[in-house]
């Protein structure tokens, strides 16, 4: 799923999404087939993840466990 940022200056619901009460600087995820309907839209929304990019996960490495 792609993520836009919603720069409106209200909330506003949004029935594709379920009908989601999305307020103003708040991210949410948007199928990726829809992503180009909401950034067309320069005043309400803008990319924040496209379609298709994988953001890596960072994980702390676990330190090895001592034995007794």
């Amino acid at each position: 799923m792609a993520r836009v940022r919603y720069l409106g200056p209200e909330p506003v619901t949004v029935p594709e999404l379920g009908e989601q009460t999305v307020h103003p600087d708040e991210v949410v995820e948007v199928p990726d087939d829809r992503f180009n309907g909401y950034v067309c839209q320069t005043t309400n929304w803008e990319a924040v993840e496209e379609p298709g990019s994988k953001q890596a996960k960072k994980t702390a490495a676990r330190a090895p466990q001592k034995e007794d």
